[in-house]
């Protein structure tokens, strides 16, 4: 089929700034059409924000919605999760029981116990379970881990990765900040939560390897706040790579410092976000190479321009959901493109670092 699939979307109402990139992501590739949408729990706002959109169809209630839209003729094929994430798993829930496709920002849940309810659910249900860790869909990661699998840095040794940003420095009383640190709508992890969970996930996507153990110390340097806002985490993994991850809300100057590097006994990859377009090889004892997005060497797609035009953020998130919609047409989930088990193994992460943290930051298995 050529024409967009249907999509509505649940929270992310006008202000909302993933809702808007969520937006923007789906419609770049003309691969969905969005005309529903439940943006709001208050009706009024809801339908406020619809009309200011341009959505067709506007419901104050997210099961209602599901539950109409499975009925109609014309109704959505897919539904995208833009709430905090105490809504994850409820929202999520309610559009996979009427077999609709579910595109869910990350973290899957609030809870470990949520996201192996919801793993259950959707290894149940045809409709598929999409997460948007937008990060590993970008063409420079998509390279780095192509030549990690094909054995360019030789045995892994070492991975680092850090997430760290500003933003909650000093005490702030808006809207973000304030669901962000509320356990009962969080989770029980802040940082780690929030940026951590896509640290985690970049490290496990371009390594292919998950650590079994970890050592977690997580600091709430504000007063008063009641959920971390700093981690330092040690990593362990079967292969004998040792880890190291850093996330941070507090670390001025840093805006959006997501950075990745992986070494093994033949060369080492680097990769930041802030010149995502741009990847750092050095084999072991020769000159360092590097790898532009759509160069010389590149072997990946997701690229729209030629190089030189730049492309990022945006376009990385496009990624995935131009996989996403070849995904839901196709009924497969290709290994790229997240779902279940990064969502269960997000949420394993959390909670390690729950558990090491109260023990002292002794060593925990990630999967207890």
């Amino acid at each position: 089929m050529n024409r967009p699939i249907r999509l509505g979307m649940v929270g992310g109402g006008e202000g909302a700034m993933i809702g808007n990139v969520h937006r923007i992501a789906a419609r770049l590739d003309g691969r969905f059409d969005l005309i529903a949408g439940a943006l709001s729990s208050d009706e009024t706002r809801a339908a406020e924000s619809a009309r200011a959109l341009g959505i067709t169809r506007s419901y104050g209630d997210f099961r209602q919605m599901a539950r109409d839209e499975a009925a109609r003729p014309d109704g959505i094929e897919a539904v995208s999760v833009c709430t905090p994430n105490h809504l994850h798993e409820p929202v999520s829930r309610a559009f996979l029981e009427q077999g609709i496709h579910v595109i869910c920002d990350k973290p899957m849940t609030a809870t470990l116990d949520q996201a192996q309810a919801l793993a259950d659910l959707a290894g149940r249900s045809d409709a598929l379970f999409i997460l948007t860790h937008n990060y590993s869909a970008y063409p420079q990661i998509r390279q780095a881990r192509a030549m990690i699998a094909r054995g360019d840095l030789g045995t892994l040794r070492l991975v680092q990765v850090e997430y760290a940003q500003d933003w909650l420095t000093q005490d702030t009383d808006s809207k973000q900040a304030a669901w962000r640190g509320d356990p009962e709508r969080a989770g029980a992890g802040g940082a780690i939560g929030d940026i951590g969970t896509h640290a985690f996930q970049l490290a496990r996507f371009v390594t292919g390897e998950l650590p079994d153990r970890l050592a977690a110390d997580l600091t709430s340097f504000v007063p008063g706040r009641r959920l971390d806002d700093n981690a330092h985490i040690l990593l362990r993994y079967a292969s004998g790579a040792k880890g190291m991850l850093w996330a941070s809300q507090v670390a001025p100057g840093t805006e959006n410092g997501l950075r990745l590097r992986v070494y093994g006994d033949k060369g080492g990859l680097e990769w930041q976000h802030d010149t995502p377009e741009t990847l750092r090889y050095t084999p072991f004892g020769k000159p360092a190479q590097i790898l532009r997005r759509a160069g010389p060497g590149s072997t990946q797609d997701g690229s729209r321009v030629p190089p030189g035009h730049p492309e990022g953020y945006l376009e990385g998130f496009a990624n995935l959901y131009a996989e996403a919609a070849q995904a839901i047409r196709s009924g497969t989930m290709p290994d790229t493109l997240p779902g279940v088990r990064d969502g269960l193994e997000g949420l394993q992460f959390i909670d390690a670092c729950i558990r090491s943290n109260a023990a002292d930051a002794a060593w925990v298995q990630v999967t207890p």
